[in-house]
């Protein structure tokens, strides 16, 4: 009979934000699979845990993978935890969750500490809708594709980034959706927890004056709904009802749909929809 994985949410910076569940499922598993073992035997040592420890990283997850998956299949019951915080976010703890649904391997998932969800109530910027963006790629163009997406989206995003990423991204931004609110976290948990609540200009002004230090969890205002919805109206008064019904078609929508879409956003009735374009 095949072991369970454990998903296992760990401490983003205190080491008391950890649960019981965790602790005794850390204790009583056969193996501990971390992201870095030099960081998990600190949290192992301070509560005296003394379970083996097996490295599970970007850079070695191909082979320790299948290995895994193996000692899985062998009945053994494997904790999976990362740096900080939960595994499957922005780590190789995904690829290793993906194997075991294929092989059949049980998993479950001790909720805990998250540092996006814990910025993002920190940060006093909306919470009702969001976006969890994690690291932006590197990739120039991958990067400014993604950062394009956020222009008109009125949701909060988080975003993740190092520090010595951290400026350039700000410029970003900065250049390419204009000022916005912002908030920028970090030493979440930890004796100098900080929240710098500013705008994307004063942040940029910031930093390029003070190094960055440390991970940060950048909570990002969403654009205005008013700005956003004035500039939906305008594109649509400056296409044709033809136009504005081949987008929605062309977007695989069925043509009643497509009409009913169209006589929403124009304020007219489906009759003039219909009219216009004489089907």
């Amino acid at each position: 009979m095949s072991g369970k994985l454990y998903v296992c949410a760990t401490p983003i910076g205190n080491l008391k934000d950890i649960t019981l569940r965790c602790l005794e499922t850390l204790k009583e598993v056969d193996l501990i699979a971390s992201e870095d073992t030099r960081h998990t035997i600190k949290l192992l040592n301070h509560y005296e845990i003394k379970v083996p420890l097996e490295s599970y990283h970007e850079h070695n997850k191909d082979t320790k993978g299948k290995k895994l998956i193996n000692l899985l299949l062998e009945g053994k019951n494997i904790a999976l935890v990362s740096d900080a915080g939960m595994p499957g976010i922005c780590d190789p703890g995904e690829d290793l969750i993906k194997l075991c649904y294929e092989n059949n391997i049980e998993i479950t998932v001790l909720p805990g500490a998250t540092a996006s969800i814990t910025a993002l109530i920190l940060s006093g910027i909306k919470t009702r809708s969001y976006c969890f963006e994690g690291f932006l790629p590197y990739n120039k163009k991958a990067k400014k594709e993604v950062i394009q997406r956020l222009k008109d989206d009125t949701r909060t995003y988080i975003i993740y980034e190092a520090p010595h990423h951290l400026l350039q991204t700000l410029k970003e931004l900065y250049e390419q959706i204009g000022n916005r609110n912002i908030s920028i976290v970090k030493e979440l948990t930890k004796k100098h927890e900080n929240v710098f609540k500013t705008s994307l200009l004063e942040a940029l002004k910031y930093f390029e004056e003070n190094t960055p230090k440390g991970e940060y969890v950048l909570v990002l205002e969403g654009a205005n709904e008013n700005e956003v919805l004035n500039k939906e109206k305008e594109e649509i008064n400056n296409i044709s009802i033809k136009e504005h019904l081949e987008q929605y078609l062309s977007a695989g929508m069925d043509i009643k749909e497509a009409m009913k879409k169209v006589a929403k956003d124009r304020g007219i009735s489906k009759r003039d929809v219909y009219n216009e374009i004489k089907i």
